[in-house]
């Protein structure tokens, strides 16, 4: 998230210290959506091609793209990844394995736990991020 926001800051985008949605301007939350769709388009061309160095580019975009959507929202998205990863191991069966359907996506047993991300967003710090939106 760092390096994003050095990003931000040295280019004058926009971002915002604390979670918000009404705020973002119409126009900068498509810019937002049309840079991810871009990246995943190329990360799929890397994939399908075979290009690891193409491949490995676009995934390291996807996330910075992704960070800097989050910065225009206001958002930790580190705090909230946390919050998905805990989620995500609840996953795990009652006998501390994987559940998994016949193609590979893991399921969610008895033992899955919701990931609370409105908790997260309310108690986030502000991030350390002059609002210019």
């Amino acid at each position: 998230m760092q390096c994003v926001m050095q990003f931000h800051r040295a280019f004058g985008l926009p971002g915002a210290a604390r979670p918000c949605v009404a705020q973002v301007p119409p126009q900068l939350f498509e810019l937002r959506i049309a840079l991810l769709v871009e990246e995943v388009q190329e990360f799929a061309d890397a994939a399908r091609s075979g290009d690891i160095v193409a491949l490995a580019d676009a995934l390291a975009d996807i996330a910075y793209v992704t960070y800097g959507a989050a910065l225009t929202y206001g958002i930790d998205l580190d705090a909230v990844l946390r919050e998905i990863h805990r989620s995500n191991m609840s996953k795990l069966g009652p006998d501390g394995r994987p559940v998994m359907r016949s193609d590979g996506k893991v399921l969610k047993p008895i033992t899955y736990r919701r990931p609370d991300v409105k908790a997260v967003l309310a108690v986030q710090l502000p991030l350390p991020f002059e609002d210019t939106l």
